[in-house]
């Protein structure tokens, strides 16, 4: 590595941690640093950094550069852009969405190091009144997936289509595959309401999962945000952006 790119990575660390843990980087998080300062993620991308400090989370995640990875409703794909390249060479990275809305991301999956990334279409619908997304009949048309992420997605479903999705990950899953839930924290036992539609109660969460035949491994605080109410819409100017989030890790038993 030339001297220029290490001086420029340490720049990007000292922005996102502590000096005095820079040298405590492992060479996958260098790893995950070096894909963070490409060209291919645009300047809206980068702001979004210090929040989602990927580095830290996909190290959390346990995620490793060989592994089958799905992941679950990519979005804009602000994380894709940072797994594509990671598993470019030596892993897989499946995007499962809508057909038409994989269509959409054509320009991003035409560059370079996005192009091995592949299209897991789904059935997959948005409801515009119940404001959620619903899930058609779900197989994710494999068995022996390493990860499923999940960011950020888990909130837009109901019950029914929670549990339909836990399944399939579970199929999807090879036996000790990790299944990841990044979302919107909800005070634990609040009720339902239009306000907290894009939150979820972690403890909830747990146990539909755990009631797929997943194991709870780990959970983090890394995205914890003390000055978050947990009483405003996401969407709220006063949270977005600035959301306490919860980290669940389960893997499927062996």
């Amino acid at each position: 590595m030339n001297k220029t790119l290490i001086a420029s990575l340490l720049v990007t660390a000292t922005s996102l941690c502590s000096f005095s843990s820079i040298a405590a980087l492992t060479p996958f998080q260098k790893d995950v640093l070096k894909v963070m300062k490409m060209e291919h993620r645009n300047a809206a991308d980068k702001e979004r950094d210090d929040n989602r400090v990927p580095y830290q989370a996909l190290a959390f995640f346990g995620l490793e550069k060989d592994m089958k990875v799905i992941e679950f409703a990519p979005g804009n794909g602000w994380y894709s852009k940072i797994l594509a390249p990671l598993l470019k060479d030596d892993g897989e990275l499946h995007l499962a969405y809508k057909k038409e809305w994989l269509e959409g991301m054509n320009d991003t999956l035409a560059i370079d190091v996005m192009s091995k990334a592949k299209k897991l279409p789904i059935e997959l619908d948005w409801n515009p009144e119940a404001r959620s997304y619903k899930l058609g009949t779900i197989d994710f048309g494999m068995a022996d997936a390493d990860m499923m992420l999940s960011i950020r997605e888990y909130h837009n479903f109901n019950l029914e289509d929670k549990t339909k999705l836990n399944k399939a990950t579970f199929d999807a899953l090879k036996p000790g595959g990790t299944y990841v839930i990044v979302d919107h924290s909800r005070r634990h036992m609040m009720p339902e309401t239009d306000e907290m539609r894009r939150r979820e109660d972690p403890i909830d969460v747990i146990l539909e999962v755990q009631a797929a035949g997943f194991v709870l491994e780990k959970s983090s605080k890394m995205f914890y945000r003390p000055d978050d109410e947990l009483r405003y819409e996401v969407g709220r100017k006063s949270v977005t952006g600035n959301t306490d989030r919860f980290t669940l890790v389960f893997k499927k038993p062996k």
